[in-house]
């Protein structure tokens, strides 16, 4: 600070006189600094200021616009949401109608396929009696004959001759074959 003492104590001014004042400019300074300030005050308010304003309404435009473009977006991407949820809940639906016919489906041939199995279980059981029955008319048929030349055997045997005459080997089978018939049933 003295340095400033020096500097204006050179140039022949007083520092404690009351026309030179260490804070105020001179007032050619303030002029001319004044003068400058409102040109370019005036230069940007004619040419700086409306291409800032155009571009800050420009950006704001854009902000708007994809704010816009957003919220569409946005209801949009719900809407898909809300579709694809939709979907969802019918293919979900669907599939299980699906299995339940399925399910039934199922029952269906099973019941078809007991159904078929014990009418051919009863098929195959009445073929069976019917061939057991054969077999047994035919067993027992077998046995009449060989029981009767068994018979004929015997009795010639016990009589001592031959019974060569067929109407008389005829009745005596006959004869021996309703005795037969008539023992079997009280010996069951």
């Amino acid at each position: 600070m003295s340095n400033v003492f020096y500097v204006l104590a050179e140039e022949g001014e007083n520092p404690g006189s009351g026309s030179f004042s260490v804070l105020l400019p001179k007032n050619y300074d303030i002029f001319w600094s004044l003068l400058c300030f409102v040109v370019i005050l005036l230069l940007f308010w004619k040419f700086v200021l409306p291409m800032y304003n155009n571009l800050l309404e420009e950006r704001e435009n854009r902000i708007e616009g994809g704010l816009k473009r957003a919220e569409a977006q946005q209801a949009e991407a719900k809407a898909a949401l809300e579709k694809y949820n939709a979907q969802l809940a019918d293919a979900r639906a669907e599939a299980a109608e699906i299995r339940e016919q399925a399910r039934e489906r199922g029952k269906q041939i099973e019941a078809e396929a007991k159904e078929k199995a014990e009418e051919e279980s009863r098929r195959i059981i009445a073929n069976g009696e019917k061939q057991l029955q054969a077999s047994r008319t035919q067993v027992i048929s077998d046995l009449r004959s060989d029981i009767g030349q068994n018979s004929i055997n015997l009795a010639e045997k016990l009589l001592g001759g031959e019974l060569s005459d067929s109407a008389k080997q005829s009745s005596t089978i006959d004869n021996f074959l309703s005795e037969l018939d008539t023992v079997a049933p009280a010996g069951k």
